[in-house]
């Protein structure tokens, strides 16, 4: 497994990192999970992502680390505010004091290697921050206080917008940002802005949703011949090229998606929301012929291009062969949030 830097924090991370938000009951629980993560050490994987909003990941996480021993020491631990204690206030110190160290008591840590913010780009859910033009607020003087104690090692925003996110991203307060849903094969938001503010600042950028919660998993040929309402018709032209591209390449989706992000050397690592070991090695085996030849990088990029933005009735996660949650974005502030498969 190759090796990048984490942008300016000093610390190296495996180019393909473990999403946890199936390290938890949400998965396949606490076996699963010791397996998957005993595979990823194996492979070279350095770096597992997890939050209090992804179930009980952390619980389930810490476990999976006490079962391993000292193996389990080979690998960085991501994980966030937000979303606990209930009722959740993201400007209450105690609060965010309580919920950090539950953090460390349940993933069995005493210095967390990244804590992040989440979903600072959305107020309808946390309200982070005082100012909305800059961050700024008892939870950014919190984790910087964190970090300057020696219990947090880096420090994060992960978000799901572009535009609002590179705004926060601009001020160089975080070392690292994690962006979901904005940079994969055909959805690219995230690199106009996003990802070279992040670069100018010398942050580390974590790339979720690769695979777009299962819609770059998998072909859905049929679905999107038959175009649901929710599809529009430049995402239904967009797929059908994207198919016929995979087709004339003999590549597989998986594969075509996760070498396209990981051939960009400004993404410090890519997170794989893996449920099981063997859906993990499939990840892991498709990343190993490195980037993408540049007439087949050439042929995605005007494939993405049919698309530049998402239509504004789109679902965040396109519902294949799912019920139809309705127009526009979910409700990303009630129960468990999106995950970074």
């Amino acid at each position: 497994m190759l090796q990048r830097f984490l942008g300016k924090t000093g610390l190296r991370t495996s180019e393909i990192a473990l999403g946890g938000l199936y390290t938890s009951t949400l998965g396949e629980g606490i076996d699963e999970t010791i397996r998957m993560l005993d595979c990823a050490i194996d492979r070279g994987i350095t770096l597992v992502d997890t939050a209090p909003a992804y179930g009980d990941s952390e619980e389930i996480l810490g476990k999976a680390f006490r079962a391993l021993g000292r193996k389990s020491d080979a690998l960085l631990v991501s994980t966030k505010l937000g979303g606990r204690p209930r009722p959740f206030d993201p400007r209450d110190v105690k609060g965010l004091s309580l919920s950090f160290d539950e953090s460390r008591r349940l993933l069995g840590r005493d210095c967390i290697d990244i804590l992040s913010i989440h979903e600072p780009d959305r107020p309808g859910i946390y309200d982070w921050w005082t100012d909305r033009r800059s961050p700024a607020g008892p939870a950014l003087d919190f984790i910087q206080k964190l970090k300057a104690d020696g219990l947090v090692r880096a420090i994060g925003l992960g978000g799901t917008t572009v535009s609002e996110l590179a705004h926060q991203v601009s001020g160089g307060l975080f070392d690292s940002v994690l962006t979901a849903f904005n940079y994969n094969a055909l959805y690219r938001e995230a690199a106009d802005e996003l990802l070279p503010a992040a670069k100018a600042r010398g942050m580390a950028v974590l790339v979720g949703s690769v695979y777009g919660q299962g819609g770059l998993a998998r072909r859905h040929d049929e679905i999107v011949r038959q175009r649901p309402m929710w599809l529009s018709r430049p995402r239904q032209a967009q797929l059908l090229a994207f198919y016929s591209l995979l087709d004339e390449t003999g590549l597989g989706i998986r594969e075509i998606a996760l070498r396209m992000v990981l051939g960009n050397l400004d993404i410090s690592c890519v997170l794989i929301g893996a449920r099981t070991a063997s859906q993990l090695q499939e990840s892991l085996s498709a990343g190993l012929a490195g980037p993408l030849p540049p007439e087949i990088l050439s042929r995605l990029d005007e494939i993405a291009a049919m698309v530049p933005f998402r239509p504004f009735e789109e679902p965040m996660i396109l519902p294949f062969g799912k019920e139809y949650p309705g127009p526009g974005m979910p409700n990303l502030g009630a129960g468990i949030r999106v995950g970074t498969l």
